[in-house]
Formats: C-alpha cells, structure tokens, sequence
C-alpha cells in the first residue's frame, strides 16, 4: 500500500466535514455514509464522527477526512479502518510523540497540521491513500463540558461535507434527569427546504430529547447554500434544564459526583463597573468604531441602581469622571457623548490605565454591590511600565482579591497571552474579540454575560469527598452555572451533603443539601463513567487554566496533574498527543493540541496536501501540529 498522510487542523464549533481534495476526485472516490451521533448526558456531550469512504476507481487515491470540533473538546478516540484492519490512536506525553515524529520525518514521511481558523472551532484533518475499489472508515471522538451562557446551553453541528451523501445522519440524544425546560434547533440547515428533513422530539416525561438531521442526497444539493459539493451550514441545538431545588441538581455514580448550582429566586445584585479602554493609535478605524457602538449600547443596559466609571488610554489615562457614578438618565447620556468623542491616538499604557480603574473602584465601596472591572485592548504594553510580569503583579496586589478583572482582546496583534495571565489571577477570564463586523455585538454579549451578579464570594463544600474540582467563585451570574465535581472518598456515608456559602443582595444565605447515597441519581448503564469523565475533563481543564498564571514548583505541580490525567483518560491536550502507527508499514501519525498561543512549527516534509494556511497572527489562538 502507498504511503499514508495525513492532515489535522482545528476550530472552534462542531462542524463536520470531509473531503477529497481535486473537484475531478470526487466522482472517484465517494463517501457513502457520513454519521454524527452527539450524546448529551447532563451537560456532558461525547461526539463520534464516522465517515465511510470508498475508491471506485482502478488506482490508488488520497482520500480526505475533515472536521471541525469544539475548540473546549478534548479528542479522545480516532481510528482508521483501512482494507480490514484497524489502527487505534494512543495518547502520549508530547515530547514522547515529538521524538517519535521527527524520526518519522528523517525518514521522509509526510507532516500535518492542525491549527484553530475560526472563534470557536478547531478543523480536523488528515488524510489516506487507499488502494482501488478499496475503503478506509474514519471515527473520531470527542468530549465536552456544555458551559451555560444567557440561560441556555448550546450545541453547535456544522456539515460541510463536500458531495452529497447517500446516507448522511445527524443523530443527537439528550438526557438530563431534571427535565428539559425549552429545546429550540436553529441555524443555516434549519432553512425552509431543509426543515423535513430536521425532527425534534421532546420526550413526555422531558427528560429525554432527540433530534435528527436525516437530508435526502436531493436535499443536500437544492437547499440554500448548498450545491454539487453538498450541504454547508450547522444546526444549532439550545436547551435549558428544570431547577426544582435551588440547592442545585446532585448526580453520582461509581464513586465520583457533580454539582450543578444555578440559583434564580435571587434579586440581582448593584453593581460597580469600570470600562477601560484603548484608544491608542492601532485602534483606528473599525476597531475605535465598533467600540464606540458597542459602549453605547452597554451603557444604555446599565442598571439604575449600577455605578459606573469610565476610563480611556493611550500613553496617557483620562477619566470621564473622578468617580463611579450612579447610571441615572441624565448621567448615562452624558456618558454617551462622552463616548462618541473616543478618538484613537497615541501608544500604549495598560499598567496606568487598570491601576486607575482599580483605585476608582476601592476609592468608592459601597455595601451590598459587587465590583466589576473590563479592560478592553488591542496591542502590547508600550507605554508606562512595560514588562508584562511586573504589570501582572502591580493589578494582582492592588485589586487583593477583591473583585474580578476580565480583559478582551481585540483582534491578534494583542498580546493575549498576557491579557489571559492578568485575568486569571484576578479571579476573570479573557476573552479575544474578533475583527469582523459583528465585533460590537461581540462586546455586548461578554457584556450580558457579567451584567447581572446574582452572588458574591461563593464557596461549596461537601462531606465526604475529596480530589474536587474548583469550589471558590467570586462572583456568580445570573444565566450562567456554578458546575463542581469530585470524588466521594467516604462509602460509609448514609447520605451525602453539600452546603453553599455565599453573599447575596445585603445578606449572607447557605444552600443545604443532605441527599441519602441510595437516592443519589443514578445514570443510565450505557452512560456510567459520564460523571467520572466529567470529572476528569473539568479537573484538567483547571489544572491547565492554574497553570497559566503559577510560577516554578506550583506551575510544574499543577502541569503534572493535568498531564497525568490526561494520558489516564486519553485527551488529547495541550501536555499530549494522539499517535497512530501503521506497524507493517512503520508509517508513525501524531495530533498535537498546542497550548493557546503557541507558534506553529515548521514542517521540511510532507506539505504537499496541506491547504494554503492565512497568516499565523489572523489565526484562532489554539495551533495543533499532526503529524505521520
């Protein structure tokens, strides 16, 4: 047989797809059945793609297998089945799979890529010369943690297939023991000549829920956007889950538990918001634009009872005004006009510009509020101070952990890196906004998602368990959910008990709950290491988030947890790798997941079937190198 090759790239959503390269090859070589079967076991969702493909043709062709999954997914399972036999991918520690790559490039066989390209999708490729009238099938698996966003989770399906399908199935399940609250399926393949072919069936007892994507080979040429190469749209699946007990939703099985706590008979809680941001000079043109639309549109969200502040920088920091004031009528137009006179101009100050926010902030407590700062910025630190561990320090000490900092990055010429060290130890997160012209609606909807503290300063604690996941929350928003897992260590316990600490509009309230162990919800058969996955997947998820922003000992502890986690449970992250060795042939592949940020390595074998790339600083943060 020919030799293999192979070629991976990753995004962000869950798009399907596969390929066989030259439009001409596509009467050659066909891909007779194309399955994704989702799973969604209490928020926890396994995908299995499965494609069939065979070469009709008299001599050997490369065929094609791509995919786009969730940038958050973990690959845990990908095989080939080629004339008969199986090869399995086994996960490695990546300097173990580095070795085992280059040896397999001094021997001259070919590379591959993956990288991220879009927000949030990671594309999946690779491909296989298969012999004639031969067939080769493709599985690839992964898994996610559904995060709850505005009050729903959701569930993206993209299909870019690129021929028509005879047998193309879209088949998701979900299961969650509460009840479903609403189902909606929306998105380009819910169009009007497709909506036959999409069913959702909420079960009676709605705990259970289906949907089916099931387009005939007419369908998936005739319909909107669609043409001789087949569909290209998604199906984007939202839902909600039941909250009958405020305590929150408690599952166990096998040992390990979770924690779904997502409180809603809460007043909303005043907030203190400080906007920080740029307007140096790499900010002209859009970027300055849609900031200002977007600005507008928040400030008209604000609250009555919310005080705001507003700050602008370049190399030097103005303040709207001295202090927070109260989001009063008269009040939020002057800021508005305020805002409509940001123009861009100068360099770069961050460290002045987020100390003034944070002085805004403690120079004006106010009892019962929750205090919020948002730096927005496009570039480096280049003004002021401009080491960015020192920057990092300086806004770690000040804010104390008082309140959280969440930093937007705006475009890839930012220093994201940095953004994500700075929020992390200042109990935010970051978040890149992308360049395209819905980049206002991008700032609003981060905006919407910290708009409504319901809680400040929770804390879960449970008897008898051990190994949890994170358990301390600064602040907890309304729409969103508190998800903790662990191990219960103690199998004596009669019952299992959690309590939830923490400080609501002007009062301190605690969550209790004691659930006898025999009554603790149990799962279905074919579903029952979910939890301990989910527990698995979280823990490592945290593990590499601390890891960020800790130093020496603490950094490398928290690096061997997640790297030992994952090689015990198969994820491919950013510690490991997927290699799959062909033992006849000694042909070695490898799928790296490079941490965000990572430069892209440099390849001298092996290109020939990797697609024109765009430049590496318009790519989506996460690069993953493949290789045979």
């Amino acid at each position: 047989m020919e030799q293999t090759t192979i070629v991976l790239i990753v995004f962000g959503f869950l798009l399907p797809c596969i390929t066989s390269a030259p439009t001409k090859q596509q009467r050659d070589v066909d891909i007779y059945s194309f399955h994704i079967n989702s799973t969604v076991t209490s928020r926890y969702a396994i995908t299995v793609i499965t494609s069939r493909v065979a070469n009709k043709i008299s001599e050997s062709k490369e065929v094609h297998f791509e995919v786009k999954i969730p940038k958050h997914a973990f690959i845990s399972k990908f095989k080939m089945t080629i004339e008969g036999k199986t090869y399995d991918g086994v996960v490695k520690q990546k300097e173990e799979a580095q070795q085992q790559y280059s040896q397999a490039v001094s021997r001259g066989e070919s590379a591959g890529l993956v990288s991220s390209v879009g927000r949030t999708l990671e594309e999946f490729k690779t491909s296989v010369t298969v012999a004639a009238f031969s067939k080769v099938t493709f599985e690839l698996t992964y898994e996610e943690l559904l995060k709850r966003r505005l009050g729903k989770y959701e569930l993206r399906i993209n299909a870019q297939p690129m021929q028509p399908v005879a047998d193309f199935k879209i088949d998701v399940y979900i299961n969650e023991h509460p009840g479903i609250s609403f189902l909606e399926v929306k998105g380009g393949l819910k169009s009007q000549e497709l909506s036959s072919a999409v069913i959702s069936t909420l079960a009676s007892s709605t705990k259970e829920a289906w949907v089916k994507f099931y387009p005939t080979r007419e369908q998936q040429t005739n319909c909107e956007g669609c043409g001789e190469n087949g569909l290209n749209g998604d199906l984007l699946i939202e839902y909600d889950v039941k909250r009958p007990n405020q305590n929150g939703e408690l599952q166990a099985s096998n040992g390990y538990f979770v924690h779904y706590f997502a409180p809603t008979d809460i007043q909303q809680i005043p907030k203190n918001v400080v906007f920080i941001i740029d307007r140096s000079g790499s900010m002209h043109g859009r970027k300055i634009d849609q900031t200002r639309t977007a600005m507008l549109k928040i400030l008209g969200d604000l609250a009555q009872d919310d005080y705001f502040g507003l700050i602008i920088f370049d190399s030097e920091v103005d303040v709207w005004k001295a202090e927070l004031l109260q989001a009063t009528e008269r009040n939020v137009k002057q800021a508005k006009d305020f805002v409509k006179k940001i123009n861009d101009r100068g360099a770069t100050d961050i460290n002045a510009a987020v100390l003034k926010g944070v002085d805004m902030i403690k120079r004006y407590p106010r009892e019962g509020s929750a205090s919020i700062l948002i730096l927005l910025t496009d570039g480096d630190p280049t003004s002021g101070e401009t080491n960015t561990d020192r920057i990092q320090e300086n806004i770690k000490k000040a804010i104390g952990g008082k309140f959280p900092l969440y930093c937007l990055g705006f475009g890839f010429d930012v220093n994201f890196d940095f953004l994500e060290k700075m929020a992390l130890k200042n109990d935010g997160i970051a978040r890149r906004i992308y360049e395209d012209s819905d980049a206002d609606l991008q700032l609003q909807g981060f905006y919407e998602e910290v708009a409504t503290p319901l809680l400040t300063d929770v804390q879960l604690n449970y008897i008898g368990a051990a190994n949890l996941t994170q358990t301390s929350f600064r602040q907890y928003y309304n729409g969103s959910e508190i998800v903790v897992a662990g191990q219960i260590t103690d199998n004596s316990l009669e019952t299992f008990q959690t309590e939830v600490i923490a400080i609501s509009k002007n009062t301190n309230v605690t969550y209790q709950d004691s659930v006898s162990t025999k009554d603790v919800i149990d799962v279905l058969p074919q579903h029952e290491n979910f939890i301990q996955r989910l527990w698995a997947y979280l823990t490592v998820k945290q593990f590499l988030e601390k890891e960020v922003a800790l130093k020496g000992d603490e950094k490398e502890a928290a690096r061997k947890k997640a790297l030992d986690l994952s090689l015990k449970y198969e994820f491919v992250t950013s510690l490991t790798s997927m290699v799959v060795t062909k033992p006849q042939e000694e042909e070695t592949q490898v799928a790296h997941k490079p941490k965000e940020g990572a430069e892209p390595p440099t390849y001298q074998h092996g290109l020939a079937h990797l697609p024109r790339l765009r430049k590496w600083r318009d790519m989506v943060d996460k690069k993953i190198s493949i290789i045979f």
